[in-house]
């Protein structure tokens, strides 16, 4: 391919790409698959490859995080981001109007009111309508230059149609389900979790390795404009409309209030709301609307006269610890839980709080018995905030963690590095339940029927000890347990046999490998094609990936040593499970597929090929396969029985083959 048609195909990728990104971060209505987006990005990282002089700065490949960084370099913000002054009530509220009204010298204001967002302050700057830098407030004069970092944010575009130097301002935060899934990782490795999603944010974004950052999931509302010498609108509200109009992504549930009562009514509804959201507020913000209101109020030394956030207060409640419940998870942490008396905390009635581990224990000197306080964590997980020691009864002795694994009585130990306790024993019962959990889960081998209480019931009936046991089951067995009818068996036994035939990077995830997670599972099953090939791989050959670092390397590595790891894959290659990646691998020359960029659209009864096996193989070639007829379709294959979609490609002229035409072009 010569570089000017490689341009053009470079460009092409980017725009479609960006507006995939802009769908599916920014409106959540993604147009496209995941597998089809998962093409076009491969596409354009290839070709990059190749013409490397066309990478730029703004191109999707760039978000993943490079290479990393020695330092935070310092950046001088061109106009202060300046922290607001707080209201705790109604009267706060009123008073802040009252001192609006009279420096105006009006009887009624109009204001915006927003969520405050509970995450990290950033500016974006854009020049030329390129993203060029992103930076942390600091301390409103100075902050930090993040731009590697932040640029993993998808919902963050990186052009923009406007071409005069612009800044604009926003909260990074971390969603709660992006939370909940990084503190569980982190428990998982024996690290220390983080307390809230506000933490997890800043400190995401202050990794000296991009990848990180990367890996986090990281949102960001926009919310205002800072440097823009050709400002031309005249209202807060109207810059909202105007960043959203720009394709930033902006909180939908802000509104204009044209008084203080609004004002507030907007506040109650938010309090009584707030525990709905999928991401963590801890107030709202209100502006004066109009900028020349603005203007005219100015600033004070330190925050400015137009703008308040009203905090909500911290709900906490009174409780009884009752017990201290260990568990111990599919890499063997054992974890600690307070097992609470009922109590009604943030809109839910919460019956457990976590203690992360013993460390956490000691530091607040909780013991069985005490009354504590308790609230959630970001609002999402209850924790014990401290003890009411002037409650406690006599007698109270300190806890302490157990030297012997809970479920399987091994001595538990704590590795170099980790505050956690684990159990070792590759054979503890409670590691292999969770283990065989995760390996029927969706994102590995995805075998459905076999959930938590199924594979309860096959672990008490001694019917599992190992993933290789779930491939032994029979038919007389699985009848024995409760509520497994004879139909449900069979669709059983016909998803375990069907999950035999998954492409590597599933069983790749599903065996649990330390650090490996879906994403790195991929990688690995393109890069090494057969599980045995991985095996076989050096650490050199793990790192010498740009996704693979140095301690997933270790920890592949040390899980392929093991002689049970190794006695365990014999066992499932003896069973049938495929060894070897699945996956579309590309095409050597683009130039000579008939499928390269091309829309095509299956219709009626396939006989040589099932409509996901010929999916698959078009999309292979570079093709992509969708579900209607329109002037943008290139061809239809039409087989047995076809109907409207063949109606509409005669009407439209649009060309169509028959199914062993497909054959022939795929065969070639």
């Amino acid at each position: 391919m010569n570089r000017d048609v490689a341009k053009k195909q470079i460009e092409e990728l980017r725009n479609e790409i960006n507006t995939y990104n802009h769908e599916y971060y920014v409106e959540d209505r993604p147009s496209i698959s995941d597998y089809d987006y998962d093409q076009k990005l491969k596409k354009l990282i290839e070709l990059e490859q190749q013409f490397p002089d066309l990478i730029t700065t703004n191109s999707p490949t760039q978000r993943v995080g490079g290479e990393p960084l020695d330092a935070f370099k310092k950046v001088e913000h061109a106009v202060p981001m300046l922290s607001l002054g707080n209201a705790f009530n109604e009267a706060d509220l009123r008073d802040f109007d009252r001192r609006v009204r009279e420096g105006l010298k009006e009887d009624q204001v109009t204001y915006v009111c927003e969520l405050k967002i509970d995450g990290l302050a950033v500016s974006l700057s854009y020049e030329q309508g390129v993203f060029v830098r992103g930076a942390t407030r600091g301390d409103g004069t100075i902050g930090e230059d993040i731009t590697k970092n932040i640029k993993t944010i998808r919902s963050i575009p990186l052009t923009i149609d406007q071409k005069e130097a612009f800044e604009v301002r926003g909260e990074a935060f971390m969603p709660h389900k992006s939370f909940l899934a990084l503190n569980k990782k982190k428990e998982e490795n024996g690290e220390e979790p983080f307390a809230n999603p506000r933490n997890a944010a800043a400190g995401s974004l202050r990794q000296l390795d991009p990848k990180i950052a990367a890996s986090r999931n990281l949102d960001i509302f926009l919310y205002g404009v800072g440097k823009w010498e050709a400002r031309t609108l005249s209202a807060h509200s109207e810059s909202l409309e105007y960043l959203k109009q720009l394709g930033f992504k902006t909180n939908p549930e802000w509104k204009k209030c044209t008084n203080i009562e609004e004002v507030i009514d907007y506040v109650q509804e938010w309090v009584e709301k707030r525990p709905h959201l999928t991401y963590e507020i801890d107030g709202i913000v209100i502006k004066v609307d109009r900028l020349d209101h603005q203007k005219k109020l100015g600033f004070t030394a330190k925050s400015p006269r137009w703008a308040t956030a009203y905090k909500f207060p911290a709900e906490e409640a009174t409780t009884k610890l009752i017990d201290i419940e260990l568990s111990v998870g599919r890499t063997g942490v054992v974890t600690p839980t307070a097992l609470l008396e009922p109590v009604k905390v943030a809109g839910t009635t919460v019956k457990r709080a976590s203690l992360h581990n013993e460390g956490l224990i000691h530091e607040k000197d909780i013991r069985i018995g005490d009354t504590v306080v308790i609230k959630k964590a970001g609002d999402i997980i209850p924790e014990v905030v401290r003890v009411l020691l002037e409650e406690r009864p006599e007698g109270l002795g300190e806890f302490h963690m157990p030297v012997a694994c809970p479920a399987c009585g091994s001595e538990l130990v704590r590795l170099e590095e980790e505050v956690a306790l684990r159990c070792v024993n590759p054979n503890c019962p409670a590691q292999l339940k969770e283990g065989l959990t995760h390996f029927v889960s969706r994102n590995a081998m995805n075998i459905d029927g076999l959930g938590e209480k199924v594979i309860e019931q096959l672990f008490s009936e001694n019917l599992v000890h190992t993933i290789a046991d779930l491939y032994k089951l029979n038919k007389d067995e699985l009848l024995q347990l409760e509520r497994m009818g004879d139909k449900s068996v069979d669709n059983l036994l016909a998803a375990i046999e069907t999950s035999k035939n998954n492409s590597l990077e599933k069983l790749l995830f599903g065996l649990g490998i330390r650090y490996v997670g879906s994403k790195a599972a991929k990688i690995l099953a393109q890069q090494f094609e057969t599980l045995d090939r991985l095996a076989a791989a050096s650490f050199d050959d793990l790192i010498a990936i740009n996704e693979i670092g140095e301690k997933m390397a270790d920890s592949i590595l040390h899980f392929f040593e093991e002689p049970k790891v190794k006695e365990l894959i014999d066992q499932l290659k003896s069973l049938g499970l495929a060894m070897e990646y699945k996956g579309p691998k590309g095409v050597e020359d683009p130039e000579v597929t008939v499928f390269m960029d091309k829309t095509v659209v299956l219709t009626g009864k396939m006989e040589l090929f099932s409509r996901q096996e010929a999916k698959e193989k078009i999309e292979a070639l570079g093709g992509k396969v969708t579900g209607s007829v329109s002037k943008k379709t290139d061809f239809v294959v039409a087989g047995e029985d076809a109907g409207s979609k063949y109606d509409k490609a005669l009407e439209l002229g649009i060309e169509i083959w028959d199914e062993q035409r497909l054959k022939e072009e795929l065969m070639e």
